[in-house]
């Protein structure tokens, strides 16, 4: 049986729109992130899986330690129920989750939160001020990974942190080590425009080597800056982790002695935004199914909702991909729809009312925001269905 067939026969029972995960596929993303990682250990992100017992089923697997999360209230819940050693990987300005983890001593030993600034600081103070016994919080420094070129009018990477000399770095932890109640755990960089950019674009070849040339050059930078900001905090505090990177650029970031380990998420699930790296190839692992409602023309099929457009510069890259049967298209003037998306294709032509078109998302964990369960496929058989955040009543952001 090809895909197609197995997810058929697997699901016959349940009526789209639903969600998918081939647990065959994620083993072999998984597998082959660790191969990547040579040794070094993978912290999850949470944000790229959104499902709490596929994140216990991935950080039981070796290779794996920790949790990249997304919001401190989702850390505080994942802590709740047996989650260790968790990075809060952006800065919180919510005031009752602070308060929470002040006053919860066994949360605080689990939960690391990130800062780039005093202010921070200022406000996780007045935050917790009023909680009588204050656990001490475990403090994370985010570093500015982007490349920065032409004296500052070029710029590649996400618009993170401020922090991004050594002596910043050096300062700000200065500030920490002095500030009663706080502890430096960990430093953070993040390079977005190697990770998350892939170097086999679809625009074709000569804007591929724009890309590339920039993440060499990037690389070399962040080698070099990198080391120093560590070599330079570690003069102040004892540093249990340095994190960078992720799915796009983990061989590559491992390679770096100042780095003892790498972030992952959208490695497992390989959405469609993850195609275009010349390093790796993932295998396709979450999926959703919506069912074709219309047939408008003998070429032409609508199927029931579909518009779930992943984050970032809007774009068609940020479509979902129809993706088996092969070769459907979205109508240019339609795209992917609130209620409803047509299809068109000779694909098309062989679909009937009822039957299921299977879709990728463009980006990871954003399709659990759309569905209350992962059904997890092994094969042609149905093996489980688990909740996602949603499922569970959660909804971060």
């Amino acid at each position: 049986m090809d895909d197609r067939q197995r997810y058929d026969r697997a699901t016959a029972a349940l009526e789209p729109p639903f969600a998918i995960l081939d647990l065959a596929a994620m083993r072999a993303n998984a597998a082959d992130l660790v191969r990547r990682a040579a040794g070094k250990p993978i912290r999850v992100a949470s944000k790229s899986v959104r499902s709490r017992p596929l994140l216990e089923r991935i950080l039981a697997m070796d290779g794996f330690r920790g949790v990249m999360a997304f919001t401190l209230p989702e850390a505080l819940w994942l802590a709740a129920h047996g989650f260790t050693d968790i990075l809060v990987a952006y800065p919180t300005a919510d005031r009752h989750a602070l308060a929470a983890l002040a006053g919860d001593p066994g949360a605080a030993r689990e939960i690391t939160v990130i800062v780039d600034s005093p202010a921070h600081l200022d406000f996780i103070e007045a935050a917790v001020a009023a909680v009588h016994p204050r656990a001490e919080i475990r403090i994370c420094i985010d570093i500015d990974a982007g490349y920065v070129a032409l004296g500052g009018r070029f710029r590649a990477g996400a618009l993170r942190s401020p922090i991004r000399e050594p002596g910043q770095a050096a300062d700000l932890a200065g500030v920490v080590a002095k500030r009663p109640g706080f502890r430096l755990a960990g430093l953070m960089a993040y390079e977005s425009q190697i990770a998350g950019v892939g170097d086999d674009p679809p625009a074709g070849p000569a804007y591929a080597r724009l890309i590339r040339a920039m993440q060499t050059r990037s690389a070399r930078d962040l080698i070099l800056r990198r080391g120093r900001i560590v070599n330079a905090v570690r003069q102040i505090a004892d540093l249990e982790f340095v994190n960078g990177g992720g799915t796009g650029s983990v061989e590559r970031t491992t390679r770096e002695k100042a780095v003892t380990e790498v972030a992952a998420g959208s490695g497992f699930f390989h959405p469609r935004l993850f195609d275009f790296y010349r390093g790796f190839t993932g295998h396709p692992a979450a999926l959703f199914a919506l069912p074709v409602v219309r047939r408008p023309a003998p070429d032409t099929v609508t199927v029931l909702g579909g518009g779930y457009l992943a984050s970032g510069a809007p774009g068609p890259s940020r479509l979902p991909q129809p993706y088996l049967p092969a070769g459907l298209r979205y109508a240019r003037d339609e795209g992917a729809g609130e209620v409803q998306t047509p299809l068109l294709g000779q694909a098309a032509e062989d679909l009937r009312i009822g039957d299921r078109v299977w879709f990728r998302h463009a980006k990871a964990g954003e399709m659990c925001e759309r569905f209350d369960a992962l059904h997890l496929v092994d094969g042609d058989t149905l093996v489980e269905s688990v909740p996602t955040y949603r499922g569970e009543g959660r909804t971060f952001l």
